[in-house]
């Protein structure tokens, strides 16, 4: 019975410093990711405020930029985005996703790598303009390997209305939070088909350059992509009503 007792209680207590193993480790995650204050009006919904329409730029056999370790922009772009959505979930706001998953949106007449883009990209945009009130925000990646100490966030607007004031909000946002220095927003290449044929106010955001090392292990870093998704949420909330 004694021994029996003892090891009750060596496991009650290894018990206890597991969950609070896991309470710091939280704790840790949400102190790291809490450079927006996000006060009690950040969860406010009301019945006009617009869907956040969150892409994860590129997915399946389009990987996007890769960095110099070989890790494809696909996989940060869409950890980013999943935490976007379930961050404006718990906010209040309806927000749904291009992709939920390392998928091409193609269809399965699409057999090339450029019919499979294509039709990615068409059937993106159709999906972006069937979704009332929308506001879309791409998540991307950058790279400029000739320029390999080049970083920072920077945020591009496509022609519909709405969307310059969004790009500029945001990128104000991004520069008082992540950004050592100061970039400024800017119209998208008529070359980027969903945020140039999307009927409702769109923006690409490059988050980082995948060309930077440091920058790039920062971008892989959960925490980091936590911080970039409640910064980018809270700043489109408190731009599109609802924050």
């Amino acid at each position: 019975m004694f021994p029996l007792f003892l090891t009750f209680k060596k496991w009650t207590a290894l018990y206890i410093l597991c969950l609070l193993g896991l309470f710091v480790i939280f704790g840790a995650i949400l102190w790291r990711g809490s450079a927006v204050n996000v006060s009690r009006s950040n969860i406010v919904l009301t019945p006009d405020t617009p869907v956040l329409i969150i892409d994860a730029g590129h997915g399946g056999e389009d990987g996007g930029a890769v960095s110099g370790d070989g890790t494809p922009e696909a996989g940060i772009n869409l950890a980013i985005a999943l935490q976007m959505r379930e961050i404006a979930r718990l906010a209040g706001r309806e927000a749904v996703l291009t992709r939920e998953t390392d998928i091409s949106l193609h269809g399965e007449g699409a057999q090339t790598l450029a019919e499979k883009k294509r039709e990615e990209l068409q059937n993106g945009g159709a999906f972006c303009n069937e979704v009332p009130d929308g506001v879309l925000i791409s998540i991307h990646q950058n790279s400029l390997p000739e320029f390999p100490t080049t970083q920072g966030a920077q945020v591009f607007f496509g022609p519909a209305e709405g969307s310059e004031a969004l790009a500029q909000g945001l990128q104000e946002r991004l520069n008082a939070t992540v950004n050592q220095r100061e970039k400024s927003c800017r119209p998208i290449g008529d070359e980027v088909y969903l945020l140039e044929h999307a009927e409702c106010p769109a923006v690409l955001v490059e988050c980082g350059f995948l060309s930077n090392s440091e920058e790039t292990a920062r971008l892989k870093d959960t925490a980091y992509q936590t911080r970039l998704a409640c910064i980018l949420v809270s700043a489109a909330m408190d731009l599109t009503g609802g924050g």
